[in-house]
């Protein structure tokens, strides 16, 4: 168990205790130490910190890192299309139907798993025993790129970029309907339906949500479109294109209008991923390449 004690100087005095840890050790988020805090592990003078709370000068602070649990889940040998991979992080072209990490009713065949074979220990703890490595997800139905961190620096470094929005994601995807505009932006929060609890939807409650979008090509009566997301909530993507009255083709959840195709869930590909690298600095962009079912609507619908 790692311990951590200091004590406050000049320089940290009236800051955040949360701001505070994280500028002197850059290897914990600040999103793990603020859950430290509500948990009551840090202490300031001996007693629990409140996350508001604000320094003074020798306050002595002291906290112990919980020990990283051992996996409950088990690795499993499935293939994986590596787009990019190095001692800190992983790029992986996800398949339809591929659940990313174990949660009720997908204890297998998760992306997880197959991880936790090709990469053995070399995976970050942040997330907890049932998400090594996840430091994002892309639906179970949607294709494409997806970063796993080695490691709990990089982990970090990947995480701070998607808070920052810096992160380039360009997804692919087809939409019912013929947009009019070559181009345009939606900006809508985004939480949870009033009624139904397992899907999102346009709430003035929820949270700031923006997907920029282009049209790549019209069809009769759809759109192959291009979208870039400038936030990252959960369905962005199909709820937003829903919204406008244009959702996505196969997506059964935020539409009732019925595919004349044979799909297993929406037309959605994460098609461009890039980030800076988290040891290197250097900028890295990887495509993954349409899955064949798209490739193949596409051959049909021109």
């Amino acid at each position: 168990m790692d311990t951590y004690s200091f004590l406050i100087t000049e320089e940290m005095e009236n800051e955040r205790i949360d701001k505070c840890i994280s500028g002197l050790i850059d290897s914990l988020s600040r999103s793990y130490i603020q859950k430290l805090i509500k948990e009551g592990k840090v202490l300031v003078n001996g007693q629990s910190a409140k996350p508001s709370l604000r320094v003074s000068v020798d306050d002595e602070v002291a906290f112990s890192l919980p020990p990283a649990l051992e996996p409950d889940i088990e690795a499993e040998d499935i293939p994986l299309d590596i787009l990019y991979e190095d001692s800190d992080v992983i790029v992986v072209n996800k398949p339809k139907g591929m659940v990313v990490h174990p949660a009720a009713g997908h204890y297998s065949g998760t992306l997880v798993n197959a991880l936790l074979f090709h990469c053995g220990d070399e995976l970050s703890g942040i997330n907890g025993v049932m998400r090594p490595g996840i430091v994002h997800r892309i639906d179970r139905d949607t294709t494409g790129s997806i970063i796993a961190c080695k490691n709990d620096k990089a982990h970090n470094s990947i995480a701070e970029q998607l808070k920052e929005h810096s992160i380039n994601r360009r997804y692919h995807a087809i939409c019912f309907g013929v947009l009019p505009q070559d181009e345009g932006t939606i900006d809508a929060p985004i939480g949870r339906h009033p009624v139904d609890r397992k899907k999102m939807a346009i709430n003035p409650a929820g949270k700031h949500a923006v997907t920029h979008y282009r049209v790549l090509h019209r069809f009769e009566k759809y759109t192959y479109i291009e979208c870039v997301l400038e936030t990252g909530r959960t369905h962005q993507i199909r709820v937003h294109m829903a919204s406008i009255g244009h959702p996505l083709l196969g997506d059964a959840v935020y539409s009732d209008r019925k595919s004349p195709f044979r799909l297993e869930g929406q037309t959605l590909h994460a098609k461009t991923l890039g980030f800076v690298h988290p040891t290197s600095g250097e900028y890295i962009e990887v495509d993954a390449p349409l899955p064949d079912y798209f490739t193949h609507l596409l051959e049909i619908l021109s």
